[in-house]
C-alpha cells in the first residue's frame, strides 16, 4: 500500500512539471499577442484570489463576521490604506461582530 503513495507523488510531480515546462518548450519566440500577454499578467492574481477567498469565508466562527471583515478590508484597500491597516481593520471588524452576534441571537 505504501508503495502506491510514492507512485502518486511521482505522478503528481511529473504532471506539475509538464504543465510548467511545456509552454516554455513549445514557444520559442516572444509572445506578441496583447490578449495573451494580458491574460498571463493577471493569472497570478486570479490564482491568489481563488485560493484566498474560500479561506476568508470559513476562517471565523460565523459567516457574518467573515463577511464584515472582508467588506471592511475591501473598503480600506480601495481607499489606498497600507496592508497593515487593512489587516488590522478587518481583524477589528471580525472581533467586534463576533462579540455582538451572541447578543443578537
Amino acid at each position: 500500500m505504501t508503495h502506491n503513495i510514492y507512485l502518486y507523488i511521482f505522478v503528481m510531480a511529473a504532471v506539475t512539471y509538464l504543465i510548467r515546462m511545456l509552454p516554455l518548450a513549445l514557444s520559442k519566440k516572444e509572445i506578441t499577442n496583447q490578449y495573451i500577454k494580458s491574460f498571463l499578467y493577471y493569472v497570478p492574481y486570479a490564482c491568489l484570489a481563488a485560493m484566498t477567498f474560500p479561506a476568508i469565508l470559513y476562517s471565523t466562527a460565523s459567516l457574518y463576521s467573515a463577511l464584515a471583515g472582508l467588506i471592511i478590508a475591501i473598503i480600506a484597500a480601495y481607499k489606498g490604506k497600507s496592508l497593515l491597516i487593512v489587516a488590522l481593520a478587518a481583524c477589528i471588524a471580525v472581533f467586534l461582530v463576533e462579540r455582538i452576534l451572541p447578543f443578537l441571537s
